[in-house]
């Protein structure tokens, strides 16, 4: 069993939150710590990053509130874990989250890109090669069509 398992979630994906919580909290033991942990993007997009149409505070707060719904809805009562939200590149700011807490074990979904977040499969792939831990990379339940599959 693992002592300190980080789970990377996606705060808008809530099946593949479950399926990270479930595996996460099966590998649990005794005195294991969960942590669960989003990355989302502060800018804004096009020409002008820095320009967006809310705060970051209340993206970071937004955010925040969609990874405790998830947790609550899908954690068992008998668990609890740390919510990290976090403002940045996803590899590199879960790589460091999880250097920061001493995390034995990350688990990620995998997705391919052609999904929703093409960046998810460069991320997964930044993870597995400089995590300073175990990588669990779990496939996503939902099968996309034959035409997307070849660029997973």
């Amino acid at each position: 069993m693992y002592r300190k398992i980080l789970l990377a979630i996606d705060h808008e994906d809530d099946g593949d939150g479950k399926r990270a919580l479930e595996e996460g909290v099966r590998l649990m033991g005794e005195d294991s710590e969960l942590h669960l942990a989003t990355v989302f993007n502060p800018g804004g997009a096009g020409f002008f990053p820095h320009v967006t149409t809310d705060a970051p505070e209340d993206r970071e707060n937004e955010v925040r509130e969609s990874l405790s719904l998830l947790a609550r809805k899908y954690l068992p009562m008998k668990h609890s874990a740390s919510l990290h939200v976090i403002a940045g590149t996803p590899g590199e700011k879960l790589v460091a989250l999880a250097a920061n807490i001493g995390a034995d074990l990350i688990i990620l979904v995998s997705k391919c890109a052609g999904s929703r977040w093409s960046m998810r499969r460069a991320t997964v792939e930044y993870v597995a090669v400089n995590a300073p831990c175990a990588v669990l990379i779990l496939p996503a339940l939902v099968k996309l069509p034959e035409e997307t599959r070849g660029s997973c």
